[in-house]
């Protein structure tokens, strides 16, 4: 298997992922949820307590949960997510608080409404210059030569890769960087639950890094649900069909990018 697809897992599953991933993808979306009135005691009970971890973990057994939060899917499918993540359980107990009882139970009664806006914050995250190296627009990302990322938007990135690094696959990428003299470009995707939408997403990312003839190294920044350990189809793609595939964390990125 790519050794970043394991680190990738590892980092999921044995660290606070959802915490550190935050920096990356600070989504604070407001959202509804339905509620199951057979938990209401429990959360009323955590709540009043003051219990983080209780609340969140009777919550997410609901079939909706009282605010929309793409963190909230992650804690769903992985049950100890929450013991490791304390600082995720915290934001999340907050915003419930300060919504009070009443609320929750009113929004978790009402559909939900779904926002998948956050394809933004990943360049943001690379605008505070989070890898460690210059965020450049095209003229100086051409002209000097150290390890820089480019700075551009969907059609000036494309332009460039299509002039420069021989790109003719159609879809658009979130990524272009030179590290250590070699170029490299990709999408990012934050998958916050299986299916539908989101493996249609999955699809765009894997469509991109098996692009032919393209003179740049290639990778997948995946993050969210498709490291939870288990079997579901996309975790079995990456450590099957896709394993010897460039797919990582954005949280391992950086690491990724200085060893070329």
């Amino acid at each position: 298997m790519n050794p970043w697809i394991q680190l990738s897992i590892d980092y999921a599953n044995q660290r606070s992922y959802l915490d550190d991933l935050f920096k990356v993808y600070p989504t604070i979306p407001d959202g509804i949820r339905e509620l199951d009135e057979k938990l209401w005691k429990n959360i009323k009970n955590s709540f009043k307590k003051k219990d983080n971890a209780g609340l969140i973990e009777n919550l997410v057994k609901l079939n909706l949960f009282p605010i929309k939060d793409s963190y909230v899917a992650y804690l769903k499918r992985d049950k100890k997510a929450s013991e490791r993540n304390p600082q995720t359980v915290a934001r999340l107990s907050g915003r419930l608080y300060e919504m009070g009882l009443d609320t929750i139970y009113a929004r978790c009664s009402e559909p939900k409404e779904t926002n998948r806006q956050i394809g933004p914050l990943f360049r943001r995250w690379l605008s505070n210059k989070s890898l460690g190296v210059p965020y450049l627009k095209a003229d100086e990302f051409l002209t000097k030569k150290g390890n820089a990322v480019l700075n551009a938007g969907d059609a000036e990135m494309m332009a460039f890769a299509r002039k420069h690094l021989n790109y003719k696959h159609p879809k658009g990428l979130d990524f272009i960087a030179r590290f250590n003299g070699k170029y490299v470009i990709g999408e990012a995707k934050f998958l916050t639950d299986f299916g539908g939408h989101q493996n249609a997403q999955f699809n765009d990312a894997i469509a991109t890094i098996k692009a032919k003839n393209v003179n740049a190294v290639k990778v997948a920044i995946l993050d969210g649900v498709l490291y939870i350990k288990g079997n579901n189809k996309i975790y079995r793609d990456i450590t099957t069909k896709y394993k010897k595939e460039n797919i990582m964390s954005s949280l391992v990125l950086r690491e990724f990018l200085f060893q070329l």
